[in-house]
């Protein structure tokens, strides 16, 4: 399988993790002003902040991609794992978009839109020049599998 950018590490960490620490703050100030029961709020987002250090990082060495002749692959997720295969022919059209810390880090993701509603193609963390490639590919060999059909 094909990784996605190391990068995408740090963007999460820097996505998820101000929430939890602001949300931390809050409480502290509660227990102070109001009651010291506000406290456990705290040591909630401690130690939710511990998981998603750990988890982040893991989840992100387990996102991976690769074509193949007919279909394209896809595998996500560490405690909840998931293999996805894309066959070209169901391809009904490819997105890349990038976000602002996706630009900062000079990331893309690219989505594939197939018949199924349910589907849940998507590929984050590429490489920007990476992601363009890989959708100019996928978009003709999803025609090319198309005309046959």
């Amino acid at each position: 399988m094909n990784p996605v950018s190391p990068k995408l590490t740090t963007a999460r960490y820097l996505a998820r993790l101000p929430w939890l620490a602001v949300s931390a703050i809050v409480f502290g100030v509660l227990g102070f002003f109001v009651s010291s029961w506000f406290y456990a709020g705290v040591a909630v987002m401690v130690v939710l902040t511990a998981w998603q250090i750990w988890l982040i990082p893991q989840q992100v060495k387990r996102l991976g991609w690769l074509e193949t002749s007919d279909e394209l692959l896809i595998t996500k997720g560490k405690l909840w794992h998931s293999f996805t295969v894309v066959p070209y022919g169901r391809i009904q059209f490819v997105d890349v978009t990038a976000g602002p810390l996706d630009r900062i880090f000079g990331m893309k993701k690219v989505q594939l839109h197939t018949a199924s509603a349910s589907s849940d193609s998507t590929i984050e963390g590429l490489p920007a020049l990476e992601a363009d490639t890989l959708r100019e590919r996928l978009a003709e060999k999803a025609r090319e599998r198309m005309s046959g059909l």
